[in-house]
């Protein structure tokens, strides 16, 4: 009698959770939705304005399409800033592997390696991303240019930018990978030693090739903020002719009396496209690679 009374009980609550379930679940899609609608707002408002001509932006109908859409903008911003992507391209791309590549070395030692002070060093190199670029512009500016004039180089342009942001990149870098080889089970390692390999042998013959998902984590973190930089990009960068593609895009931006809101949107879009292909080729990458970073820390 009692199996018959929770059998009827589960038989009427079960449309009752189904219910439940499907009004739940139609308001997480439409909080998602109004979510992704803000998040978007923008990027609609950027490519609409981008097809404008020039008497057409203006405040009071940006939310207009275009009366005649043309690519004007489009070839205006393209060959303002073809010569800066190409030298973003120079820059990210080595800082961001050799930046790599450090933090690679220095998180394997520092999790595997427990010298005397290990935890002291660790913490001073993670120092180094508490560290405002604002608060020491004006040191570095003088410590570049007196390393420029010992060198007998200009100290302005791709190659001070990649050093800087290599340098700066080491901290995040080792962060990430120093939690990865936490988790790396001890076993693996020790199998390496048992063999007969050292440390440099463990780590080019059997650390690093299961590195893979850390090393697209940091590359891309790395390769963002290099492409995405303005602040060094104006100090170190040089000109727009000279410096990456955010300097370009500032002259695009402020380079004639007139504002070229047009130019500025189509221009803003062509420089955000690398990251933008890189994260969606590489982006569940990305999310793995953080995700087995995060197991031990």
């Amino acid at each position: 009698m009692s199996a018959k009374l929770e059998a009827k009980t589960l038989q009427s609550a079960s449309p009752r959770r189904k219910g439940t379930s499907r009004i739940s679940n139609a308001l997480r899609y439409f909080v998602l939705a109004m979510i992704l609608c803000l998040v978007l707002i923008p990027v609609y408002v950027l490519i609409v304005t981008s097809f404008k001509s020039g008497a057409e932006v203006s405040p009071a109908s940006a939310w207009s399409l275009p009366k005649d859409w043309n690519v004007d903008n489009w070839m205006r911003a393209w060959n303002a800033l073809k010569g800066g992507i190409g030298r973003s391209l120079i820059l990210v791309i080595p800082s961001s592997i050799i930046s790599a590549m450090l933090g690679s070395a220095n998180g394997f030692v520092l999790s595997r390696w427990k010298f005397p002070g290990a935890n002291i060093v660790f913490t001073l190199i993670l120092f180094g991303m508490f560290i405002p670029y604002q608060a020491v512009m004006i040191p570095l500016m003088k410590l570049v240019v007196g390393a420029g004039q010992a060198l007998g180089v200009t100290p302005f342009g791709i190659p001070a930018l990649m050093v800087l942001h290599i340098v700066y990149g080491v901290p995040i870098c080792t962060l990430i990978f120093r939690n990865y080889y936490e988790s790396v089970p001890e076993e693996l390692v020790e199998a390496a030693r048992v063999d007969g390999a050292g440390m440099l042998r463990t780590y080019f013959s059997v650390v690093l090739p299961i590195s893979v998902t850390s090393f697209v984590v940091v590359i891309i973190w790395q390769f963002t903020q290099a492409w995405n930089d303005f602040l060094f990009a104006l100090f170190f960068g040089g000109s727009a002719q000279t410096g990456p593609v955010t300097l370009a895009l500032n002259e695009l931006a402020h380079g004639s009396i007139m504002a070229d809101y047009g130019g500025s949107m189509a221009g803003a879009l062509i420089a955000s496209a690398p990251t933008l292909l890189v994260y969606i080729f590489l982006g569940k990458y990305f999310v793995s690679g953080m995700m087995s970073g995060s197991v031990k820390g």
